[in-house]
């Protein structure tokens, strides 16, 4: 009787996405990050869509939940770890959009792909290096699941000086 409760919970727990009773939440929380409320959009867009499974997050730049954020260019203010601390503050951000639209984050089937624009002078070539503060982040809390296709880019300018936005396809139950 042991060994057949023992496999229905298991069983539970790999139906429910959620490996060995840990939830997406429990991660993120063992790595020190509390999700906020997401703040309205600024302009006349939504911060994500739904089409099928499929959910397109807006670029989420790289704000704490206090409203302040990592501002500057890559390769001038900003060396590569600020810019990667900004990188997982707008994983952070693009987090707390998911849960607000799926209500929970154990809903994710697969982090599909990942844009990450830096902020950088014409000379910074780190950008990779910058955008895997998301990838890494999406990583430790997703397992395989949060491993995804990502293009990770310089541009001359963000919105207010921002260090870094990030936008993400994710796929969901």
């Amino acid at each position: 009787m042991k060994k057949i409760c023992t496999a229905f919970v298991l069983g539970l727990s790999i139906v429910s996405g959620v490996a060995f009773g840990q939830s997406v939440e429990a991660k993120l929380k063992e790595q020190g990050i509390e999700l906020a409320k997401p703040t309205a959009s600024l302009a006349n867009y939504v911060k994500a869509v739904r089409t099928g499974n499929l959910i397109f997050l807006s670029g989420h730049v790289s704000n704490r939940a206090d409203g302040t954020g990592i501002k500057g260019k890559l390769g001038k203010e900003l060396t590569v770890e600020q810019g990667y601390e900004a990188a997982k503050l707008s994983a952070i951000g693009l987090l707390s959009s998911l849960k607000a639209e799926i209500g929970d984050l154990n809903k994710v089937k697969r982090i599909v792909k990942v844009l990450g624009m830096v902020n950088s002078t014409p000379e910074f070539a780190d950008h990779p290096k910058v955008v895997n503060g998301c990838s890494d982040l999406f990583v430790k809390v997703f397992g395989d699941k949060g491993k995804h296709a990502r293009s990770a880019v310089g541009v001359a300018a963000l919105p207010s000086d921002y260090a870094v936005e990030v936008e993400m396809i994710v796929e969901v139950e």
